[in-house]
């Protein structure tokens, strides 16, 4: 028996390359390992594979911490072990690229933040391997190389996702491209179709130009081959998810859901709608909240093109936690 399009994307788990000092073993520089709440969450959700860099091109735990150096911007960054001044570079560019060249299909990376291998944004880049010297900001060389060569994966760090908006904007990309590969795998035009209508408003919530161009990809179908309209879409999918949703429009997709089912709704219950989205607007809520209560109308009222949008859940609720550092509710 033939499964649905749902039973097949839900039979199936996000595959994330995870830094293995993020709760899976004690290798950092310093001999510890350090927690991650949403590491700690995504345990039975997705299929982690970890990676640590520094230990699989064969330095020891305990080790001398190593600094990226970059002496000026034509000389090529270098990864020094400052106080052996031992060099790894070529190390850690071989090893990477060997082990991503080896990867499985794969949806995401969660990755240590601010490392000098797997950081993706604020590692400090040295002008000199000695004490003192002054730095400014990049990526790790292997976080480098994954930004590179998985361009359309769910890329972020333990750091960045205690964010709110942040580590929502990450699980959601995590189950968009794990979905999407889930149909990739048979190309077939009506799984592409039913793909694109479900995840419309969430869509429309990133980007209305990139919709509009996914919605006549799969429009070209009649012309071009299914290997053809998957490739376009991919690309365009990419780019769609490629920024945070801004916040004006997640109101607009909620306050066009809420047409949905407005004329059967009291004065009373239109007025407290309204007043809990202006309370998101005013950064006095998390967005979830108006979602939620969208979602519980769309339910009440039976509105089938709506409770399948992912837009009310574009990953398992189990998943939400309003609660970060602090500044996760910002727009």
């Amino acid at each position: 028996m033939k499964l649905s399009y749902k039973e097949r994307i839900n039979n199936v788990k996000p595959v994330v390359v995870v830094s293995r000092c993020l709760g899976f073993e004690a290798c950092r520089y310093n001999g510890q390992m350090d927690g991650c709440n949403l590491v700690d969450k995504l345990n039975d959700y997705v299929e982690f594979i970890t990676v640590c860099p520094e230990v699989q091109i064969g330095l020891d735990t305990p080790r001398e911490a190593i600094r990226i150096v970059k002496e000026d911007e034509l000389s090529p960054a270098k990864l020094v072990q400052h106080v052996t001044e031992r060099e790894l570079s070529t190390e850690m560019f071989e090893f990477g690229e060997e082990f991503l060249k080896g990867l499985p299909k794969v949806d995401g990376f969660l990755l240590k933040s601010k490392s000098p291998s797997c950081g993706i944004k604020e590692v400090k880049i040295y002008k000199s391997a000695q004490k003192g010297s002054s730095s400014v900001k990049g990526k790790g060389l292997f976080g480098e190389l994954v930004i590179n060569k998985f361009p359309s994966a769910a890329i972020e760090d333990d750091g960045r996702v205690k964010n709110y908006n942040i580590r929502q904007h990450f699980l959601t990309k995590l189950y968009i491209m794990k979905n999407f590969r889930v149909i990739e795998e048979s190309m077939l035009i009506e799984d592409l179709v039913e793909f694109h209508s479900t995840n419309k408003l969430l869509l429309m919530s990133y980007n209305q130009k990139q919709l509009k161009i996914l919605g006549r990809i799969i429009g070209s179908h009649g012309e071009l081959s299914a290997k053809q309209v998957y490739e376009e879409y991919a690309i365009n999918l990419n780019l769609a998810l490629n920024k945070l949703p801004r916040y004006t429009s997640n109101i607009n997709v909620l306050i066009k859901s809420m047409g949905y089912f407005s004329d059967k709704l009291t004065h009373r219950e239109k007025e407290f709608i309204l007043n809990t989205i202006e309370q998101y607007r005013e950064s006095k809520v998390p967005f979830s909240v108006p979602l939620y209560v969208i979602k519980s109308n769309a339910i009440r009222f039976e509105e089938k093109n709506l409770i399948n949008q992912t837009f009310f859940e574009p990953y398992p609720l189990q998943l939400d936690n309003v609660t970060d550092s602090g500044k996760g509710l910002d727009k």
